[in-house]
């Protein structure tokens, strides 16, 4: 993923959610709506999940230190994972405990054109945001399924506002339902209920969130396809015979270390050793331009002799 791509995608979200942020507190404040409370505090949360976001990809772009020679790259994974227990806090946890509220003490929804018209304006909003979206995410995403790109992507940013953008028209669509059915039946209820559902909703994506963020914490590999393209460009047929094994690890969304032992030529001298490994590098970085951080291991392979039976 291009990081001017998420930054267009952030930025449009951060957007979107400040506004409707703003816009839902007011109908909260003149329809007593809970669902319109929930979720202005959900856009609240979202737009602090933009900034984490915005601020983890700058501090990522920091140079290596002696302390972090492998430089800042992870930090974009960091803000990534604090997205998610934002949103599983302040979001969710917040919209159960004032749907609960709700339901234990409903109240009749007051000047019903102010939570209705917002949600209206919050849902076309939301759609131009999670439209630039799919959008930045549709130049990077290549053939693979939707769920696929978000469990494979190495940059954090995109499947984050995605989720989020989604998980906000879905608690959208259950607050105007909520609120639609606690004006028709006259029961505050259901206000609660919807919130409630909303709760839920930003749970389960705030722990998907926390799931795949936490495994790019860990160190995940090169992908398949990058990984292939690594391993041809290594062997040159004359000097360097195979990869004997070889580890990949992503620094950053950007930034992979490529780690490998190679089969060598055993009659070849000291000097043609070096100048094929540093061939190979520059075949690998050419192959893949983001396999920054490259060590190669000369070895001579050895066939594993049979074992006896």
């Amino acid at each position: 993923m291009s990081a001017s791509g998420g930054t267009r995608a952030i930025v449009a979200a951060l957007a979107a959610n400040l506004a409707i942020a703003v816009a839902k507190f007011v109908a909260f404040v003149f329809s007593g709506s809970s669902s319109m409370l929930a979720e202005s505090v959900h856009s609240l949360a979202d737009s602090g999940n933009q900034g984490l976001l915005l601020l983890g990809g700058k501090k990522a772009k920091r140079e290596a230190t002696p302390q972090h020679p492998f430089g800042y790259g992870r930090e974009r994974y960091i803000y990534a994972f604090l997205v998610s227990i934002v949103l599983f806090t302040v979001g969710g946890m917040f919209a159960i405990y004032e749907g609960y509220e709700k339901i234990k003490h409903p109240h009749a929804i007051e000047a019903w054109y102010w939570p209705v018209g917002v949600l209206v304006f919050a849902i076309i909003a939301e759609s131009f945001s999670f439209r630039t979206a799919i959008k930045e995410s549709n130049e990077v995403r290549g053939g693979v399924s939707w769920g696929q790109f978000i469990k494979r992507a190495k940059a954090p940013e995109l499947p984050v506002v995605l989720l989020e953008d989604l998980g906000a028209l879905v608690g959208l669509v259950l607050a105007l339902a909520g609120v639609s059915i606690a004006l028709v039946t006259g029961d505050g209820v259901w206000d609660g209920i919807g919130t409630l559902c909303i709760g839920v909703l930003l749970i389960v994506i705030a722990i998907v969130l926390a799931a795949e963020t936490k495994s790019l914490l860990l160190g995940e590999a090169a992908g398949t396809e990058d990984v292939e393209k690594i391993t041809a460009a290594m062997v040159d047929g004359e000097t360097v015979t195979r990869v004997i094994h070889m580890r990949t690890l992503h620094l950053g969304p950007e930034e992979l270390l490529v780690a490998a032992k190679i089969a060598v030529r055993n009659d070849e001298s000291a000097t043609q050793v070096a100048n094929a490994i540093d061939a190979a590098e520059a075949r690998i970085r050419e192959a893949v331009p983001i396999a920054r951080v490259i060590y190669l291991e000369p070895d001579i392979y050895r066939e594993t002799a049979p074992t006896a039976e």
